[in-house]
């Protein structure tokens, strides 16, 4: 090869992420800074280290935001790892960031020296088998036995805060959940269940980060907010911050999709942050109640996906992505090939995402079942070749992705081989069955109509 053409070569190289996408795709749906407002630095830092990955913007730029974005934390050794990493390693630390360090000792073994008391009394066997289900109650044993105040406890939120600034997050989850256990200030248990929320994420504790998510949900439910604004900011937050185990723990992805699609969530997702529907539409395609989990599972999967689809249809003038515009050409318009197109452009978008990288094959694989589904159910023969085309595969794959489709799902249908083509056996409805369906739908509205004109 000529320097000219490893040159060329290079250059071409250099316009695609580490996953071999477009650099241009994948900055076009990147979705970082619309969800950057919306979490904790902390967890914004992990963002950027995939970024960094991707190649996905230049190195030095990433860096940078980097720093800036953990500037404000404690985590002053590894601000001078990356002040090094920005500057060279012969650079001099600047004095401020050396100040800083030195500070932040400072105020660690302040805290510390304010707690000592509390959590020595919080780790004796004796003071503990004396706490009852009643944190008041638990607060005046230990302020008429052990001289215990409110200032001790409120130090232990901060030493809680002060843990997590340092990056510390497994000690600052115990610290902040003694404080929680303790404390009978709302606000301040409220702040320290969004600490310990970060900290199960941090820790990829996601069994705690569910529980967490739990009680924020309830407490935003149940709360008598200022304004509604402040509720919905609320919601919109935990929306975000849940994506992490939605994408992380199989098992958190039924309790999470049935949250988001709860009334309040729903219309949170529609009014605050519609490109939510990204994850959602991921989440709800590539879920495995499709085809697992039993007729009560595939029933709610089914109702999901069809309270996807109408939201889709409502917000895509306001957000759309090929992973929404797969939705739409396939269940709204049935244009089977911009489907195929979409579903290509889709491709690109899950492996450049933070979030759904892990799922692309998955979604994929998903995607053509739907793309079959609906292809199969408006035609009686259907040729091989032309829906293989039509899921992005080669005849051959697409005679095998076939077979197995038939065998996994138990359609009733056969597969011509010398022709080609797969013939499908639609059992005409009984005309007697249909009318009986039509009457219980009218049926149930009028006792709903009833209902409502009695109230």
């Amino acid at each position: 090869m000529s320097s000219e053409e490893a040159q060329v070569a290079d250059a071409a190289a250099a316009d695609v992420t580490a996953e071999g996408i477009s650099i241009e795709t994948a900055r076009k749906f990147d979705l970082t800074p619309k969800i950057m407002p919306y979490l904790d630095r902390h967890l914004i830092f992990h963002l950027l280290a995939f970024m960094r990955d991707q190649q996905l913007y230049p190195a030095e730029e990433l860096l940078q935001n980097t720093y800036d974005l953990l500037e404000p934390t404690n985590m002053t050794d590894y601000l001078m790892e990356l002040w090094k990493q920005i500057h060279g390693e012969t650079a001099e630390v600047p004095r401020e960031l050396l100040l800083k360090r030195e500070k932040a000792t400072q105020e660690w073994n302040k805290l510390q020296d304010e707690t000592v008391t509390i959590t020595g009394l919080l780790e004796n066997p004796d003071v503990i088998s004396n706490f009852r289900s009643d944190k008041v109650q638990n607060l005046q044993f230990l302020k008429d036995t052990h001289g215990v105040t409110d200032d001790m406890i409120d130090a232990l939120l901060r030493y809680g805060q002060g843990a997590y600034s340092r990056g510390s997050y497994a000690p600052a989850s115990d610290i902040l959940y003694s404080f929680r256990i303790l404390s009978t200030d709302g606000d301040k248990v409220n702040q320290a269940t969004w600490g310990k929320l970060a900290c199960e994420i941090l820790t990829v504790n996601w069994e705690g980060a569910m529980e967490e998510i739990q009680k924020i949900k309830e407490n935003i439910d149940t709360k008598a907010f200022v304004s509604p604004t402040s509720q919905l900011q609320q919601r919109t937050w935990l929306i975000h911050w849940a994506l992490f185990p939605l994408f992380n723990h199989e098992a958190a992805r039924d309790t999470i999709l049935e949250m988001f699609f709860s009334p309040n969530f729903i219309n949170t997702i529609q009014t605050s942050c519609p490109w939510i529907l990204r994850y959602l539409a991921a989440a709800v395609i590539t879920s495995k109640n499709r085809n697992a989990g039993g007729s009560r599972a595939a029933a709610v999967q089914q109702k999901q996906f069809k309270e996807l689809v109408r939201v889709v249809k409502q917000e895509l003038y306001e957000y759309s992505d090929p992973i929404t515009e797969f939705i739409a050409a396939l269940h709204l318009d049935f244009d089977f090939e911009e489907a195929q197109k979409k579903l290509g452009e889709a491709d690109a978008v899950l492996r450049s995402d933070f979030f759904l990288l892990g799922s692309a094959d998955g979604f994929i694989e998903s995607a053509r079942h739907l793309i079959s589904e609906a292809y199969c159910r408006i035609h009686q023969r259907i040729d091989i070749k032309d829906l293989s085309q039509r899921l992005n595969l080669s005849q051959d794959e697409g005679e095998k992705w076939i077979v197995n489709l038939i065998r996994d799902t138990r359609v009733d249908a056969k597969i011509d081989y010398k022709n080609g083509t797969v013939i499908m056996n639609h059992p005409p409805q009984s005309v007697y069955q249909q009318v009986i369906e039509k009457t219980k739908g009218g049926f149930f509205r009028t006792q709903v109509l009833h209902a409502a004109v009695t109230r």
